[in-house]
């Protein structure tokens, strides 16, 4: 098989590397040796909190009996590894007469699969999935409203999160989109509209539909998984969590074959829905919480604490590209960098602020509130 198709080897090129530089299966660089200085920063942030949040759902459930860390974890991690393959490698799975390359990703310092797949990209699935569950359990939704408004909740969150990173990646050469793609049509700003809704949206909310529906019900419910259990319950996860990625932006797909602006307009809808249902029930159970602190859910101080960090990280690299970003002529800074939108990410920003904030919601009361197996965590890592 020719691992260099002509759509990545082009993609290569405009990020400064060519296919003779991709390594093989895995590959190591020096952090010093990579594009920029965003790369290892990036990287350094996003496979930190993964590992943290791998060790904290180890901990939290042999000692509390609560699994569905470990269930948002593994079940992000398995649709990873569903969904990108075919994606990298359309050939090796006989699609290449329907998919060509969407995208390539910059040589960070950790490889796999012949320059394709970042360590950090496995890292941010189940960071990021953690980050946003943890928050709309922590504020109560799934307590509050059920399944289908936490889920709306947690593609809203991890929409927020997401989206702040979407938008400067192209500038900052961490990946490449395939603008001749059609699949990438239409686009918004430097980023497709099924990235801004698919990947950043309704991927999330149907994991945690699944996480919600498989593990985290019955543990509201006092259930403690064994681990076969829990491994078998993980993988339905994954794969039921792709399933539903192909379900759920359905609309667009069907209707979009109009055109790209029609398939545009629904995604924007099927977003708008999605976020609307989510915002009113995180708002709506933040105020109980704050009038009540039983409402709220269990805590995650590491969610509470690397959100903020995350958050702070990527402050500064927006900071570090804004100038770059101001000087921009016709969407492309001076090097030939796509950007993306600034007044959307601040909204993003924004969102993700303010529903960190809420994980933090007396905290100090929330002491009094009946123990159970999903609550404990007040050690962060010891």
């Amino acid at each position: 098989m020719d691992l260099c198709t002509p759509t990545f080897a082009d993609l290569a090129r405009r990020m400064g590397f060519s296919c003779a530089d991709t390594g093989d299966l895995v590959e190591f660089r020096s952090p010093f040796a990579l594009e920029n200085w965003t790369l290892p920063v990036l990287e350094l942030t996003i496979v930190l909190g993964s590992v943290l949040a791998l060790v904290y759902a180890v901990r939290r459930w042999r000692r509390h009996g609560d699994a569905t860390n470990l269930a948002i974890w593994f079940g992000a991690t398995a649709y990873l590894f569903v969904i990108e393959p075919p994606l990298y490698f359309p050939g090796a799975f006989g699609i290449d007469g329907y998919v060509d390359t969407m995208f390539a990703h910059n040589l960070f310092t950790v490889e796999f699969l012949w320059g394709r797949l970042p360590l950090y990209i496995v890292a941010i699935y189940p960071l990021l999935g953690t980050i946003a569950f943890e928050t709309v359990r922590r504020i109560g939704v799934f307590r509050r409203y059920g399944i289908w408004a936490g889920a709306c909740a947690v593609g809203l969150v991890h929409h927020a999160f997401y989206e702040i990173f979407d938008h400067i990646g192209p500038q900052l050469r961490w990946w490449e989109w395939a603008l001749d793609n059609p699949i990438n049509q239409p686009m918004f700003a430097s980023v497709p509209m099924g990235s801004v809704v698919v990947f950043a949206a309704l991927w999330p909310m149907s994991l945690a539909l699944c996480v919600q529906f498989m593990i985290g019900r019955h543990v509201d419910g006092g259930t403690v998984f064994t681990g076969p259990q829990i491994v078998w319950r993980t993988v339905v996860i994954g794969l039921a969590a792709s399933v539903g990625t192909f379900v759920l932006p359905l609309p667009a797909t069907v209707i979009g074959l109009a055109g790209d602006t029609v398939r545009g307009v629904v995604y924007a809808a099927e977003l708008a829905v999605m976020a609307a249902v989510g915002a009113a029930a995180i708002w709506r159970s933040w105020s109980a919480a704050r009038a009540d602190p039983t409402a709220l859910g269990p805590r995650n101080p590491l969610v509470e604490l690397y959100a903020v960090v995350y958050l702070v990280v990527f402050a500064g690299l927006w900071a570090a590209a804004l100038p770059d970003y101001l000087a921009a002529r016709d969407g492309m800074t001076a090097e030939g960098d796509p950007i993306g939108s600034l007044p959307y990410t601040l909204i993003c920003f924004v969102v993700a602020a303010v529903c960190t904030a809420a994980t933090w919601t007396d905290r100090s009361k929330n002491r009094s509130v009946r123990e159970d197996p999903t609550r404990h965590g007040s050690e962060l890592l010891t």
